[in-house]
């Protein structure tokens, strides 16, 4: 009953979450309104029992992805009036992507009892959890190409900081070795002015 309940619940807020990301005016609320959807979804996938999945979501397009959206929104001077204006221009090619989606729709959900899972077969029993058996696997099986990966991941990550890295002109760069050879003759410097006279510089 409980689990009937947070299905529902889950399903009703990621809907109209769904809906507020798409008739939002404010692009920072879309974006606030998807990462409400995206919690959901990992609520539906916990109910579901993939909780790998359900992490995943959470940490990789909250955490990354609709934080990077965000930033990108509220950075970029976006010019709203420019982009409505070409509305009733991208109109046709806007409905026949909603028909073919909306068949895609239609053919999912007529074929919802093709599997054994979507049609109320009960799942088979496993002696773990999703979690630990993907971990097992990837770390034993699949272990060199997760290296590979990850050494793929790390290349673009170093050739991504270099690539935009940029030696400013503006700034006076440190010299520890000169600061460490000044003598404090040459860091402080004692005067006495006289009253209504400046210091020569």
């Amino acid at each position: 009953m409980i689990g009937l309940i947070a299905f529902y619940l889950f399903s009703g807020v990621l809907i109209a979450s769904a809906i507020a990301v798409i008739f939002a005016r404010n692009p920072v609320h879309s974006v606030l309104w998807l990462i409400l959807a995206f919690f959901n979804a990992a609520g539906l996938f916990l109910l579901a029992g993939a909780e790998f999945i359900a992490m995943v979501l959470i940490i990789v397009y909250v955490g990354a992805v609709a934080v990077l959206f965000l930033f990108i929104v509220m950075m970029l001077n976006i010019d709203f009036a420019t982009l409505r204006s070409g509305f009733t221009r991208h109109l046709p090619l806007g409905l026949i992507i909603a028909l073919v989606l909306l068949a895609e729709l239609v053919i999912a959900i007529s074929a919802w009892q093709a599997g054994p899972a979507l049609s109320g077969a009960r799942p088979v029993d496993m002696p773990q959890s999703n979690i630990v058996a993907i971990g097992e696997l990837l770390y034993s099986r699949y272990l060199l190409p997760f290296l590979i990966s990850s050494i793929i991941l790390l290349v673009a990550m170093v050739g991504a900081i270099v690539l935009t890295h940029r030696g400013r002109t503006d700034r006076r760069p440190q010299n520890v070795s000169k600061q460490i050879r000044r003598r404090p003759d040459e860091a402080v410097r004692m005067t006495n002015p006289g009253s209504g006279e400046g210091v020569e510089l």
